[in-house]
């Protein structure tokens, strides 16, 4: 089996040495031996119809429970482990986990937290040949392959999530090395896993093409739909911390937008990349920025909320969208649950738009925009709405029986 250890990243100054949790000595001699394997089951959110799987990546077990509070419900990747510690901890914080496929983790008896397994972090980037050696190619997709088909050959009831790089939505990426502008490896990347995932951080982007382009998240999402199968799912890791820019760091509106735009793309799950490296390290960063992790807990509480609306089937159909200037498009997602239509609703670009939208079906004349305190009127089947740049939408609408 194949396992790499390297963190998402934006910039060659982000330390190659990553994926550093550490553990309160409080934790590792009193907390952790108490923890009991006869916790309560701990929900799947890939599976729980009224779950809609929100991680963090690579933070400590003992963070758990302020993770939870603002509407995390999976970890994804843990450092040295799993062990069987930072299972038991996870156990006892309700907190199901992806973690890589070691002995501890088929054979611990907290293992029913497992929800899937984690084959490798951005593979498709140049790898480090040891100190002070440089970089050598990526890992070759056959290698991929080969590797998960070992993990399945161990372990197959769980799915295999493989996270790459900023590859997926950049060709011109240079952390790949000798394969920067070859985007042809990715189709087969893709085999190599059941959950496909991918990270780019564009408010932080070092790159002033890049920077602040928060259509490169959803951008990346669509060229993987044209590489995956029908039955992977498609994730997203999204930024919610200044990673390695001392200068800038993301905003609440901006992280909701990124994530309504993976959302309304496709996705299927998310990552919060919650470190920060400059100008100080600090492994749960977003935990310790008050102001990003209120904002970021509402938006998680409001998707999960919606999780069973979300996890219901598209209905493209039911709801047609136009803009007042053709270059600044609004994308929508489009669900019946319970008698509503729900029409998500985001503008792509850095520019204010106004849009018209038309609902086929008999609507009640009115409907709800989620989290604004207010109501737009439909009327003869249309209603228009206007969009600030990078704005979201979420509207709820009757429909008559």
């Amino acid at each position: 089996m194949f396992t790499f250890r390297f963190l998402p990243r934006q910039t060659a100054a982000v330390p190659r040495i990553r994926r550093v949790a550490r553990f309160s000595l409080l934790f590792l001699l009193i907390g952790g031996s108490a923890l009991r394997a006869d916790a309560p089951a701990v929900p799947n959110p890939l599976t729980d119809p009224n779950q809609f799987p929100i991680a963090v990546w690579s933070q400590g077990p003992h963070q758990a429970e302020r993770y939870k509070a603002i509407g995390v419900n999976l970890y994804v990747a843990l450092w040295n482990g799993p062990t069987a510690e930072q299972l038991a901890a996870l156990k006892a914080a309700g907190m199901a986990v992806i973690c890589d496929q070691n002995e501890v983790a088929l054979t611990d008896p907290n293992r029913d937290i497992i929800v899937a397994w984690m084959h490798g972090d951005e593979p498709d980037n140049a790898q480090s040949l040891g100190e002070g050696k440089g970089y050598g190619p990526p890992i070759p997709p056959e290698e991929i392959i080969a590797g998960y088909e070992k993990i399945k050959a161990r372990e197959s009831t769980r799915p295999v999530l493989l996270n790459l790089s900023q590859g997926v939505a950049w060709d011109g990426w240079y952390g790949r090395g000798t394969r920067t502008n070859h985007p042809e490896d990715y189709p087969e990347y893709v085999k190599g896993a059941d959950i496909v995932s991918f990270d780019i951080y564009p408010v932080t982007h070092d790159r002033p093409e890049l920077a602040g382009k928060l259509e490169l998240v959803p951008f990346g999402l669509d060229r993987l739909k044209t590489w995956a199968g029908r039955n992977q799912d498609l994730w997203t890791c999204i930024e919610c911390t200044r990673i390695s820019n001392p200068d800038v760091k993301p905003t609440p509106a901006q992280v909701r937008s990124m994530v309504w735009m993976a959302l309304i793309h496709g996705a299927k799950g998310l990552i919060y990349f919650c470190h920060q490296f400059q100008p100080n390290f600090i492994e749960a960063a977003l935990l310790a920025d008050p102001e990003m992790a209120k904002g970021v807990g509402a938006i998680n509480h409001r998707i999960q909320a919606l999780a069973p609306v979300l996890k219901s089937p598209d209905v493209p159909a039911a709801a047609k969208v136009s803009v007042s200037n053709p270059e600044v498009p609004v994308d929508i997602l489009v669900k019946k649950f319970g008698g509503d239509l729900y029409v998500f609703a985001a503008n792509m670009r850095d520019q204010p738009n106004s849009a018209t939208f038309e609902i086929p079906e008999r609507a009640r004349g009115k409907g709800e925009v989620l989290d604004e305190s207010r109501e737009i009127k439909l009327e003869g089947h249309r209603f228009t709405d206007a969009f600030e740049p990078y704005g979201v939408h979420l509207y709820r609408i009757s429909l008559a029986e």
